[in-house]
């Protein structure tokens, strides 16, 4: 029996892959797997874009136009939650498990069947999530990040169904680290040192680390919320002892690293980009991995700069206040070597280089927004307004999701074997670029100016730059069917891509066809590693 096994593995092993839906169920091909994530998170990204034009549809103008207040904050939560947790982090895991193997020259994951796993345990997290709007007393409203006692005193009972929820996710998200640790350290071809591999790469062996780190602080957070729910215990209850401040510690202790979670593949997706349409080689290679590796370490030792009015004393403000001023270096680091990469380079503007480009300025914008919220002061006229919203929208859109987007451009057509309708990518790019703009820079001024968020209704002195904001918000979001067309469209045909694509491009996925075969590299001699490094 277990001969008959071999052999048909064997066979599988030759032949490519299963037919029919079955084959998704059941697959533990890194490809297969990284499709799946990508395509989840594109869903995910859609459904909370939806959540996002309720809100701006509300706030189109002032007066309770749509929905009421109560759903109003339903859709404020469901939408951080969905965009962060269901759309960035799977897009980049999407990403991870397409890529890394293809560029260290590793024949698959090294776990395989446990990324299957994580992949499955994420559409039961999310459908359970999101039919909590189907409930009788409605979805999680206490914002996204459900600081208690909102979370656990006032709370409809479908928090406990948000609470496995993010159980869920975070295991899921455990386990793909795992994966991409072990795969890294273990898996890369011969001769391919630490210091030789790509950034993306190396950006998300950091990644991983990071959410190994956090997620468990996660669960225990959501833990004490379900203790104090149905068991009677007062971690966050001033009135049995507790402490609600206690929540925001734990929160963002998780919640800050996260941050830096969403964004540090997005620098390993940029770095990848700007050499191969700059016909450079990257400047600063060394400089850029130890300046991620200090993003990760200070990510951990900065939490309660969301926290600056919660009434903590003065040393406490003054080393958050300096510690997160101090994240501005490692940043700058990275934003330098972009621009020098670029500076006298024989650039052309081909689809995924608009959007890296995009990214460097806007990312930076969001950069410069986040240092005047780190000056404990000046936060306590900042904190709760729009001017938090713009800010990290700026590093969340331009940053996770435009890089996103960029990788896509870049990798789809080794992954497709077809070249992308290059007019219709820079129209694609040209509608966010601006309508991105048009939504979340006006929030800038509307903050300084004091209107609070997560509120449905708002004065009229807030009305104009409201409507602007929402129809830039129009803009954005229906510009994102146009990308899910150029998808389809590419993946159904188009020009026939060489195995090189770009010219400037260089590693080890760009010596192979496209598309990709199912089974890359099957035996490490299959590996050039100086035809990768040109």
């Amino acid at each position: 029996m277990s001969a008959v096994i071999e052999e048909h593995h064997h066979d599988d092993h030759h032949h490519g892959p299963a037919k029919g839906i079955m084959r998704w169920v059941l697959t533990t091909n890194h490809k297969d797997i990284g499709t799946l994530y990508l395509w989840f998170s594109f869903a995910m990204f859609l459904l909370g874009g939806t959540f996002a034009l309720v809100i701006r549809a509300e706030l189109f103008q002032p007066g309770l136009q749509i929905v009421h207040p109560e759903f109003f904050n339903q859709m404020t939560t469901m939408h951080g939650l969905v965009m962060v947790f269901g759309a960035v982090m799977p897009a980049f895991v999407g990403l991870a498990n397409w890529l890394i193997p293809m560029q260290i020259g590793a024949p698959d994951m090294a776990l395989p069947r446990m990324n299957n796993y994580s992949f499955w345990i994420l559409p039961f997290a999310f459908g359970m999530l999101a039919l909590t709007l189907f409930s009788e007393a409605g979805a999680p409203n206490f914002g996204w990040t459900f600081y208690a006692p909102l979370s656990t005193e006032y709370a409809p009972p479908s928090v406990t169904y948000f609470i496995f929820a993010v159980h869920l996710m975070g295991i899921s998200s455990i386990m793909g680290s795992i994966n991409v640790i072990v795969t890294i350290l273990n898996m890369r071809t011969p001769g391919m040192t630490l210091m030789q591999m790509p950034l993306f790469v190396w950006t998300w062996l950091i990644t991983a680390y990071l959410l190994i780190a956090v997620m468990p602080v996660l669960a225990g957070v959501v833990t004490m919320m379900l203790m104090d729910i149905h068991f009677g215990t007062a971690f966050f209850s001033a009135g049995g002892g507790g402490d609600p401040v206690l929540f925001q510690h734990v929160f963002w202790f998780f919640g800050h690293p996260e941050v830096y979670i969403m964004i540090l593949p997005a620098f390993g997706v940029v770095s990848a980009i700007i050499p191969t349409f700059a016909r450079k080689k990257l400047f600063g290679y060394a400089s850029m991995v130890y300046a991620s590796a200090s993003i990760a370490f200070l990510s951990f030792i900065v939490w309660a700069h969301h926290m600056f009015t919660v009434g903590m004393p003065l040393s406490g403000e003054l080393y958050f206040m300096y510690a997160t001023m101090l994240i501005a270096v490692p940043t700058g680091v990275k934003v330098f070597n972009w621009v020098a990469t670029m500076w006298q380079g024989a650039m052309t503007f081909e689809t995924p280089m608009l959007f890296a480009i995009a990214f460097v300025i806007l990312f930076t914008i969001g950069g410069f927004s986040g240092l005047m919220l780190a000056i404990a002061p000046a936060d306590f006229q900042y904190h709760d307004t729009y001017f938090v919203v713009a800010h990290f929208h700026y590093v969340l859109v331009p940053g996770s999701v435009f890089s996103i987007m960029a990788a896509v451009y870049y990798w789809i057509p080794k992954w497709t074997g077809n070249m992308y309708d290059e007019t219709l990518g820079k129209t694609h790019f040209w509608l966010s670029f601006v309508g991105i703009n048009i939504t979340f820079f006006p929030q800038h001024f509307i903050g300084l100016a004091g209107m609070p968020r997560r509120i449905p209704d708002y004065a009229l002195q807030f009305a104009d730059y409201n409507m602007i904001s929402s129809i830039g918000a129009f803009i954005f979001g229906f510009s994102q069917l146009l990308f899910l067309f150029i998808v389809i469209k590419t993946i159904r045909g188009g020009k026939p891509a060489t195995a090189q694509v770009w010219d400037g491009a260089h590693g080890l996925e760009w010596t192979v066809p496209s598309p990709a075969p199912y089974h890359t590299f099957t035996t490490p001699e299959g590996v050039n590693l100086k035809e990768a490094h040109g």
